[in-house]
């Protein structure tokens, strides 16, 4: 990961724990100050900050953030500005109707090439990872990059979907299986014909579980997720799954969505395994965790 994208990713966490903790106004000073060289990222730090003022009960300067990235080129997926609670009260207002359509005229998909990284050795299987929201292939790479020791190859899949310029997510189940199925068109002879390893974090978990349930693009052998956003599951499973991991922190905020949908999971032959302490991340030792999983 660049070191633009590192600082961005840095910055966006800081924010997120101060936002969690109602602290905007050091939140917003912490984005002032920090900020500078991101200009990539305008649209998504003009969001966070729109909602930070938002949240804060400051209607006005959220929208003038927006207006002014918005000025510059900026766009969101109408969904993002329409459907956000910290800008509420900005729904009724004109100037907002009109920041929104202009987005809606900007908005675009943008399907771009899997990451593949190949083992030292024989492919033995290839593990294939989906981001988070707002992430990045670059980051699923550093995350599952413990499976090219283990034999695996690696290919990180980008969504298409873009929620504004920077930001990618998997919204849409059918058009999360066309990336899928994109990516495994594009993969290089070495990793034709090894068991394919579903893989994703949070909205990419959710993908990859959808995937591994439904066997749409194609059958996989397993499954491994980390804090899987869940949203419905199928009533039966495609295939049996071997390996069948969950992973999810005991202090993430999507553990009661996994714990509810437990009894299902386990039913398609998924293990829950809740790790102590652990909040909406990857663990530390994910390395060796997958050697454990995957050997």
């Amino acid at each position: 990961m660049h070191s633009a994208e590192a600082r961005y990713t840095a910055l966006v966490d800081q924010v997120e724990v101060l936002y969690s903790n109602e602290q905007f106004s050091t939140a917003l000073g912490l984005m002032e100050a920090e900020s500078g060289g991101l200009d990539e990222w305008t649209a998504e730090l003009a969001h966070l900050k729109a909602c930070l003022y938002g949240a804060s009960g400051d209607a006005d300067s959220a929208l003038r953030t927006l207006q002014a990235a918005s000025a510059t080129g900026a766009w969101w997926q109408p969904s993002i500005l329409t459907d956000d609670d910290d800008l509420a009260a900005l729904q009724e207002r004109p100037e907002f109707q009109e920041l929104v359509a202009v987005s809606g005229e900007r908005a675009a998909d943008d399907p771009l090439p899997p990451l593949v990284v190949l083992p030292a050795v024989p492919a033995v299987g290839v593990v294939v990872a989906l981001h988070g929201a707002g992430l990045r292939a670059t980051h699923s790479a550093q995350d599952w990059a413990g499976v090219l020791e283990l034999g695996y190859g690696l290919v990180c899949v980008e969504s298409s979907q873009r929620m504004s310029p920077m930001y990618r997510t998997w919204p849409d189940r059918e058009r999360a299986a066309d990336d899928i199925a994109r990516a495994l068109d594009q993969l290089p002879a070495e990793l034709n014909g090894v068991p394919v390893i579903a893989a994703g974090f949070s909205a990419g978990g959710r993908a990859a579980l959808d995937w591994a349930l439904t066997a749409r693009p194609v059958k996989v052998s397993g499954a491994v997720l980390v804090a899987p956003a869940i949203r419905g599951l199928p009533t039966t499973s495609a295939e049996t799954l071997s390996p069948a991991t969950i992973l999810i922190g005991t202090d993430d905020d999507l553990l009661e969505v996994v714990n509810e949908a437990a009894v299902r999971l386990t039913s398609f032959g998924f293990t829950i395994e809740r790790l102590p302490g652990l909040a909406h991340t990857v663990p530390t030792d994910f390395s060796s965790r997958l050697e454990k999983i995957l050997s």
